[in-house]
């Protein structure tokens, strides 16, 4: 069943849609580098927290891909927007996967950014869950600051590190946990031949978490996607490398619309 999930929704009404879709352990506000490039290229920007996360409820676990998806397709249609673009980052691209795979017609183009479609590492995840119930989310959000982001980045930007590290110290246990259950045995690839929006991948050269090689087997599953590895980016790319970033997102937009 799925929740009304916290959103904020902007730009011109006449605008076509973008939804950003937030990584595991963050909020809304990661997208925060895009917002205004997007709003300035005249988009209208639906932004929101996967449930479990940031301002959105954390219904009892655990989730599937269907329900952070069914989620997304509820507040869609409560907003009354038929079709978007679609740009999610982890567990936020494995969201757009699924949407492109069963809602094809709500789907104008997806952007896939550090995502997989079948993460792996079962044990790590469900060892992940034991860490929180047994530790908390601050010392998850120790972990997840060096996956995110390259120690340069890290060591160049301290205070902005420590902000975005107590967003993931500040996710409710039972949705973090919950989610991390979705990843264990999240398994797309087999479907990616259905995806028909046009389809751009981003990887972070970086990315320990998920790397590259991930992208690559989404890219392959996609009939005529496009795949970019940018350097120097980490997990968070879209954060670290903002303005490259951007810059592949706006002209996959601009190029799905023209």
């Amino acid at each position: 069943m799925s929740v009304e999930v916290h959103h904020v929704l902007e730009g011109p009404a006449d605008a076509p849609v973008v939804v950003l879709s937030n990584s595991i352990g963050s909020t809304l506000e990661m997208w925060d580098p895009q917002l205004k490039p997007l709003l300035d290229n005249g988009f209208r920007v639906l932004r929101y927290d996967t449930r479990g996360h940031g301002r959105s409820p954390v219904p009892p676990g655990p989730y599937g891909i269907d329900d952070v998806g069914g989620d997304v397709l509820a507040l869609l249609d409560r907003l009354e927007i038929s079709a978007a673009h679609f740009v999610g980052l982890s567990l936020g691209g494995m969201t757009g996967i699924w949407l492109g795979q069963n809602a094809p017609d709500r789907v104008r183009s997806l952007v896939l950014c550090c995502t997989s479609a079948q993460p792996g590492n079962t044990q790590m995840w469900l060892d992940r869950v034991q860490q929180v119930r047994a530790q908390g989310m601050a010392k998850i959000a120790e972990g997840s600051i060096t996956r995110w982001f390259t120690q340069e980045w890290i060591d160049a930007h301290p205070e902005k590190a420590k902000e975005l590290q107590a967003m993931t110290a500040e996710t409710p246990a039972d949705g973090y946990t919950a989610c991390c259950e979705l990843l264990a045995d999240l398994d797309l690839v087999p479907a990616l031949p259905k995806i028909t929006a046009p389809t751009l991948v981003i990887s972070g050269a970086d990315d320990k978490a998920l790397p590259p090689d991930h992208g690559r087997v989404i890219a392959d599953g996609v009939h005529g996607a496009r795949f970019e590895v940018v350097e120097h980016a980490a997990h968070l790319g879209s954060y670290e490398q903002a303005e490259r970033f951007t810059q592949l997102i706006l002209e996959h937009l601009k190029g799905a619309d023209a």
